[in-house]
């Protein structure tokens, strides 16, 4: 046994990975001892034991504070790994020993919290009402990320490109159209045929960039001599977005179930937009176990979409 897995295995605590994410963090020994609630010498005292019993220097010290090396930088990403795992283990028992069943972290894509993730939330509650749900809406930026470092449990929305999707495991559940919509009252939406210029002189509201519709957008407006409208507002809020079409001349890119779910019926124009989108789904890190929670709540998505298609609704 080497003196890495000697230590790592023996020796190796909570505390220490506390200590080298905060340090990784800070850069400063006075500003880490600050929020610990400790002195300066001893972080000093704590680095130096641990980078002792493993044998290897974590981080440089610099004038401008602590600099990682490559071992500290390893270490640190491990290391929040670790801490994530043990939080949500932390949370688990809370919750079992409280009477609970467990609790379910969820990432979602702004248009599946218009109607297939509500209908699911209430089957899961329906079928355990102590297994607790959190909802975080994000982008595939942002939530694929999380869900890689076990920060979140499940994904649920527009299905990424299969190349961003690398590592996870995903479900098909709903393949609704994405169109362009406006208002009722909108000029372009009394008439029966249109050319994509006729779009050039209004509003837009765009997804942003970096989000999964964005891309395909852009491409077809390319494929159409159009370029990108300098008019425009970026938002991922359905609802602002549905709220500012009924007031504006604005034209959006919106799943069909988005405009099924708007408190106002939205015109739906007869344009032709490519099927680039991948349909909604569900993602989850294939190299995590799913909980019990989890699982239970991928069988109630895959009942509320089976319902919305049943009764044809977007």
């Amino acid at each position: 046994m080497t003196q890495i897995d000697w230590y790592l295995q023996i020796n190796l605590k909570a505390r220490h990975l506390r200590l080298i994410t905060a340090l990784y963090d800070h850069g400063n020994l006075k500003q880490v001892a600050e929020s610990s609630h400790v002195t300066v010498p001893a972080v000093s005292k704590a680095l130096a034991e641990l980078e002792k019993g493993l044998g290897l220097e974590l981080f440089t010290r610099t004038a401008q504070g602590l600099r990682p090396t490559a071992y500290g930088e390893c270490l640190v990403r491990h290391a929040r790994t670790l801490l994530t795992e043990l939080h949500q283990a932390r949370d688990e028992l809370n919750s079992l020993s409280s009477g609970a069943v467990g609790k379910i972290h969820i990432g979602a894509f702004p248009a599946a919290t218009s109607m297939l993730l509500p209908q699911a939330i209430a089957i899961l509650k329906q079928r355990s009402p102590h297994t607790n749900v959190l909802v975080t809406e994000g982008t595939a930026q942002t939530l694929l990320p999380e869900l890689w470092q076990g920060r979140v449990d499940l994904v649920v929305g527009r299905l990424p490109l299969r190349s961003a999707a690398d590592g996870f495991e995903e479900r098909e559940l709903l393949d609704d159209p994405v169109q362009l919509m406006t208002r009722h009252q909108h000029p372009l939406a009394r008439r029966r045929r249109l050319k994509w210029s006729d779009l050039q002189p209004y509003p837009w509201i765009l997804p942003p960039a970096g989000s999964i519709l964005r891309a395909p957008l852009e491409r077809t407006l390319e494929e159409h001599g159009m370029t990108l409208p300098n008019n425009y507002v970026e938002t991922l809020s359905t609802h602002l977005a549905c709220a500012y079409l009924h007031v504006t001349d604005a034209i959006a890119v919106m799943a069909g179930a988005v405009a099924a779910d708007a408190s106002e019926p939205l015109a739906v124009l007869p344009l032709s937009f490519p099927h680039l989108m991948r349909p909604r789904g569900v993602l989850w890190n294939r190299n995590r176990g799913l909980t019990p929670g989890a699982e239970l709540m991928i069988a109630c998505l895959e009942e509320a979409a089976a319902g919305m298609q049943h009764r044809g609704e977007p």
